[in-house]
This record gives structure tokens, C-alpha cells and sequence, in this order.
């Protein structure tokens, strides 16, 4: 790509750099070429230098996948000093080199953002929450997947200043427990999907919670949840008529007893019923599956 930019250079085609900026060539143009090689244009020049900080300036989403995996700090800083109007920031995976110095100023000075991924940024601590919470009042959806320094008091300053939520994955915040679950669904009633995957310490009490105060809700990963059992499936089932899929994969206290009535609504469960799981272990065993006629 910037071989082809270099191409408009030539006197016979005029310049690239000779067409409107901002009403042009950072809408309409440079937001179609990957992140990495506008970056590598900022050398070609002093005026792509320019141009490429006025994009920088004005971009509406950072995924930091698009740049590689271990990001120079200083080259993060330098990226997202000037910019104001995010609405998309994706950092997954981070862990190495994102601490609350660098995240904190950029979350400080985007008050659009609607989404933002911090899954497995494991360095950041509770203040880059309470920050999220109190600089982002329309974020809709958030990702703090193994984020382990996730506590109940955080989440509740997010609960309290980011009521628009619709989806939410704390897979792996292990510090969590169901009041803290509790106090976010009551107050953010318009959650569509959440994960509580990989936590025991999540329950009957705040499953049953999240049914009764989230009507719209669609998606439910609850797998690993040891202690939840078939009374708050019930219950789930009972008050949320939109489910579409729940997972309960490792919940060894749910049963077919309560997953049916989900299962006949034709919502999509990752566990398999008892007998087609018998069936497939069956196969496993001796090498085919016998015809059972199931109308019997």
C-alpha cells in the first residue's frame, strides 16, 4: 500500500497529499488500509507524518490486533495522545506492556466510547474500572475476561455510572461472588449477554437475580459455575423469554431435568442430552452407534 500511495506522487498523476484531509483522505480513505501500514507511511515524509497523526487523531476504533501483539509502550502513548472521539478500543491480550500509566489518560479523554475489550490485561487494576465507569457513560459493551483484578467494588462504580450496558464478560474474575453480580444486574436491567464462566463463587442467588432484572437478556455462559444448580435454571427459564443460548458445560449440579424446558424453546445449550451423550460414548467404545428407535 504505500508503494501504490508513492504512485500519486508523480507529476503526471498530482499529488495524493493535494486532496481534502479531513473531508477526504481520513474518512474515505486511509480508514480502509490496515493500521500497521499507515503507521510504516509516517516515514515516507513530513507531510504523511501529518496526515497520518491528523488520522491517528481522528480514528474511531484502536484494536491493537491490527499492530501485533507487543506494542512499544511509548509507540501507544505516541498513538492515542491526541485523540478525543473513540468509540471502539480493543486491547486484548496486553498483559505485557498495558498498565493503568498508559490506559488511564486515553480512557480519560474518550468520553464516546461504546465498546471496549481488555481481555487478559492482566497488569491494569481496579482504578482502570472505576475510570472506565466514570468517563464512559454510554459504553454498551466491555470485555474484562481474565481480569482477575476485577473486585466487587469496582464493578459496582461500573454498575452505578454505566447503566446502558448490553453486554458484559467477566469470564474468570474470580474475585467476584453473587452479591456483586446481583448489584450489577439491578442496576444495569438492559444486559442482553454476560459471562460468569470460570467462576465458583457464582450461584443459585445470583443467577436468579440476573433473570428477574434482565428481561432482554439472549446470552448466558455460566460454565464451571460449580454452584449453580437447577432451581435458578428454572427460574432463567421461567423470566427470560429472549434467551437464545446458555452454557452450563462443567456445571455438574444442572440436570436434563431443568434444561429441557430451555431446550424445547429451541434455545441452544452446550451440553448434550443424556441420551445422545450416551449414544456418543457409546460409539466411543465400540466403534459404531446402534440404531435405537428413539419413539419407542
Amino acid at each position: 500500500a504505500p508503494q501504490c500511495l508513492m504512485m500519486s506522487l508523480t507529476p503526471s498523476r498530482g499529488c495524493l497529499l493535494d486532496l481534502p484531509w479531513e473531508d477526504i483522505l481520513v474518512p474515505h480513505i486511509l480508514c480502509h488500509l490496515p493500521l500497521q501500514q499507515l503507521l510504516s507511511l509516517q516515514r515516507v515524509s513530513k507531510s504523511f507524518q501529518s496526515l497520518i497523526q491528523l488520522y491517528l487523531a481522528n480514528m474511531r476504533c484502536f484494536d491493537s490486533s491490527q499492530i501485533g501483539p507487543a506494542i512499544p509502550r511509548a509507540a501507544f502513548v505516541n498513538m492515542l495522545k491526541d485523540n478525543e472521539v473513540l468509540q471502539q478500543l480493543v486491547l486484548q491480550n496486553c498483559s505485557d506492556w498495558l498498565t493503568d500509566r498508559e490506559l488511564l489518560p486515553v480512557i480519560g479523554q474518550n468520553h464516546h466510547l461504546h465498546q471496549i475489550q481488555l481481555k487478559g490485561c492482566a497488569q491494569l487494576s481496579r482504578h482502570a474500572l472505576v475510570a472506565i465507569s466514570l468517563s464512559c457513560p454510554n459504553l454498551r459493551r466491555l470485555s474484562l475476561a481474565r481480569c482477575e483484578w476485577v473486585d466487587s467494588l469496582s464493578l459496582r462504580s461500573l454498575a452505578d455510572h454505566c447503566k446502558a450496558l448490553e453486554a458484559v464478560d467477566l469470564t474468570a474474575c474470580r474475585q467476584l461472588k453473587d452479591e456483586a453480580i446481583c448489584y450489577l444486574v439491578q442496576k444495569c436491567s438492559r444486559l442482553k449477554s454476560l459471562s460468569l464462566a470460570v467462576n465458583a463463587n457464582v450461584g443459585d442467588v445470583a443467577v436468579e437475580e440476573i433473570a428477574k432484572c434482565c428481561p432482554e437478556l439472549e446470552h448466558l455462559d455460566l460454565t464451571g459455575c460449580l454452584r449453580v444448580k437447577n432451581d435458578s435454571i428454572r427460574v432463567l427459564a421461567e423470566y427470560c423469554p429472549k434467551l437464545r443460548s446458555l452454557k452450563v458445560k462443567h456445571c455438574h449440579n444442572v440436570a436434563e431435568s431443568s434444561l429441557s424446558i430451555l431446550r424445547s424453546r429451541g434455545v441452544e445449550l452446550d451440553v448434550e442430552p443424556p441420551l445422545q451423550r450416551a449414544l456418543v460414548l457409546l460409539q466411543d467404545v465400540v466403534g459404531f452407534a446402534p440404531f435405537i428407535n428413539l419413539q419407542i
